[in-house]
């Protein structure tokens, strides 16, 4: 346990916005350290979706959730931050003032922080998986019953059985179908809120016979030693019936939930933070927020986005820990002094 920590900056989050606010900070000589209830960087990326492919990340046609990364943790690398992994922020008190400010910020680890700046890139706050009402299959969690996908190896030439209807149920359907020995997707209707080319190529793979789609619910699970060997169907009236199931996916979505954030003050709107849109600070001078999280007029929840908020945010925490330093913006393909700060010359 450390019982104090100095630092310029304090990120509460390690997603990709984070990381790449890192990378900014660490371009103006700023320190920080980051710290995440995960116990991995990446946040949603890691979590939910390491293995799926992103297709809107700027100069990467593709790019999977790990892969994009991994790349952030190899740009940050010169700039050594650090992580402080399975822990949450509880506590929040400012210690300065509107011009100079500074923040104590403390973990439930007993990690204590003092800092100039608090950038908050929390996503949508700590998530856990909605879980289907199904007796007992907590027995089964993290044994045969999953609620992301991090290893798609781990579905290789199992009886896969996807229960949803939404964009995350009908994509990995998609990309399990071509590995799984058999695919059964599961939705209360026979329509889907996922976008409509994923409905219409399932819909293809069903009429080819590759793989089958049940209108109903699950109402039981079947084996034993967490280790699943059917699930109980049911579809509208009718008699539930046994299917052999080796791997259950539930996707119900997620719950969200800001934690202690909500009482730092920051004129929350529906859970979500309000930003500028000069520096995306919120109404208390030195906390800005970031991603997911924030909120202003337009805002898409983009990755892309993130990095572009993360961008401005750096060059107004700039002025809280150099006041005295004027700040001259340099580009890092023809500044020498960036360069060597990176390490390639």
């Amino acid at each position: 346990m450390v019982d104090n920590i100095e630092t310029d900056v304090v990120i509460v989050g390690a997603g990709p916005s984070a990381l790449f606010t890192v990378f900014e900070l660490g371009l103006l000589d700023i320190r920080c350290h980051l710290i995440d209830i995960l116990p991995r960087a990446g946040g949603q990326c890691s979590e939910l979706y390491p293995e799926k492919p992103i297709y809107d990340i700027p100069g990467h046609p593709m790019v999977t959730g790990a892969g994009l990364v991994d790349n952030l943790l190899a740009q940050i690398e010169p700039f050594r931050p650090t992580f402080h992994f399975d822990q949450l922020v509880t506590e929040l008190e400012t210690l300065g003032t509107a011009e100079a400010p500074k923040f104590r910020v403390k973990t439930d680890a007993g990690t204590t922080f003092t800092c100039k700046a608090v950038i908050v890139a929390a996503g949508g706050g700590s998530f856990q998986p909605k879980k289907p009402p199904i007796d007992g299959i907590e027995a089964y969690e993290d044994k045969s019953v999953f609620y992301a996908v991090r290893k798609m190896e781990a579905f290789r030439d199992k009886n896969v059985m996807i229960v949803g209807g939404g964009d995350s149920a009908l994509d990995w359907t998609l990309n399990l179908q071509p590995i799984a020995k058999t695919l059964t997707l599961v939705h209360r209707r026979d329509e889907f809120r996922a976008a409509p080319h994923s409905v219409n190529a399932m819909r293809e793979l069903v009429a080819a016979g590759k793989m089958d789609l049940r209108i109903g619910q699950i109402v039981g699970l079947a084996g034993a030693d967490g280790e699943l060997a059917g699930a109980h169907f049911k579809a509208g009236k009718d008699e539930p019936v046994e299917i052999p199931v080796e791997r259950l996916i539930p996707f119900f979505g997620l719950t969200m939930k800001l934690g202690p954030i909500a009482e730092w003050g920051l004129n929350l709107e529906e859970n979500l933070i309000p930003v500028d849109t000069a520096q995306f600070e919120t109404n208390v001078p030195g906390i800005f927020a970031i991603g997911d999280i924030n909120y202003y007029p337009g805002k898409l929840k983009l990755i892309l986005c993130g990095f572009h908020e993360g961008s401005l945010a750096a060059q107004k925490v700039h002025r809280y820990v150099y006041p005295e330093k004027k700040l001259t913006f340099q580009y890092t393909t023809s500044s020498t002094s960036l360069q060597k700060k990176l390490g390639v010359q």
